[in-house]
């Protein structure tokens, strides 16, 4: 499988708008190559280098989709909720809050990866997931994975 956006390249910079300086919406990805037995797909970006890549504490959740079709396909760029397949839906991300959440580093230079994975089953009884709970449910599920790395650093002090 890959995991590509018209936003950034594969270790670049990702641009102000789709962080916390910016409009803070979600940048278009798009992919491909999904495995021929998946039933799902799942969508996780994380950062960890919370929150100090020096001194990283935590892997902090800045996204998650849950049960996208299993399907090569692609995300606009500020996809909301509504705008989602039927059947695919937002996780709770780490500001504790639905849907996409923007980098926004309190120091140094954050990678921030952005990873689909194939699933050979469906999660419908998860709603309004963590990463926890959706890892755990994941397990032993997984038949493909595609990652995508961006960084990025505040621009404002």
């Amino acid at each position: 499988m890959s995991l590509q956006s018209d936003a950034f390249a594969p270790g670049a910079e990702i641009p102000t708008e789709y962080t916390c300086e910016g409009a803070d919406i979600s940048p278009p990805l798009r992919w491909s190559g999904v495995p021929a037995a998946a039933k799902s797909l799942v969508f996780i970006e994380t950062d960890p280098d919370a929150p100090d890549p020096a001194a990283p504490k935590t892997v902090w959740t800045h996204w998650i989709l849950v049960d996208l079709p299993p399907a090569d396909g692609s995300l606009p760029a500020g996809v909301t909720a509504e705008q989602l397949p039927s059947e695919a839906r937002p996780g709770m991300n780490d500001f504790k809050r639905l849907g996409y959440g923007g980098p926004c580093p309190p120091v140094g230079r954050h990678r921030y990866f952005h990873t689909l994975y194939a699933l050979d089953t469906t999660l419908p009884a998860l709603q309004s997931a963590t990463r926890a709970e959706l890892e755990q449910a994941m397990a032993g599920h997984i038949l493909g994975r595609a990652e995508l790395i961006g960084t990025y650093q505040k621009q404002k002090g």
